[in-house]
């Protein structure tokens, strides 16, 4: 379901909501939470989707980082589309917190998976 970064190594482990053993405190499907305990965002994202800006050739993390404890709307090279809450934007990678329409989880993904991204 989605790919949770160790910071700054670019590496991390599989996993997602409902992974056996999973779930912390607020945060489900990571064993023992989101790392160095931070937390998720209090309110739900907005109920809009935005429009898509132009697509990129390449994400720059200097470019996404702007977005950094922001609503931001991610559109990925796949397809999928969703609210994220970035905290932490690596060389590679970023991590934070997807909306999964009820609950925040703890994600990350690659920087190079991610087509596109506007942030409020």
């Amino acid at each position: 379901m989605g790919f949770f970064p160790t910071p700054g190594t670019g590496g991390g482990f599989p996993g997602g909501p409902g992974v056996p053993g999973g779930g912390g405190p607020g945060t489900p499907g990571l064993p023992g939470g989101a790392p160095g305990g931070v937390q998720a965002p209090t309110a739900p994202p907005p109920q809009f989707v935005p429009q898509m800006s132009a697509t990129t050739f390449a994400v720059d993390p200097g470019g996404i980082r702007r977005c950094l404890f922001r609503n931001t709307y991610i559109w990925l090279n796949n397809g999928e589309q969703f609210w994220f809450y970035p905290e932490f934007v690596g060389r590679n990678s970023i991590a934070g917190f997807r909306w999964f329409g009820f609950f925040w989880g703890y994600f990350g993904i690659d920087l190079n998976r991610i087509s596109s991204f506007t942030c409020f």
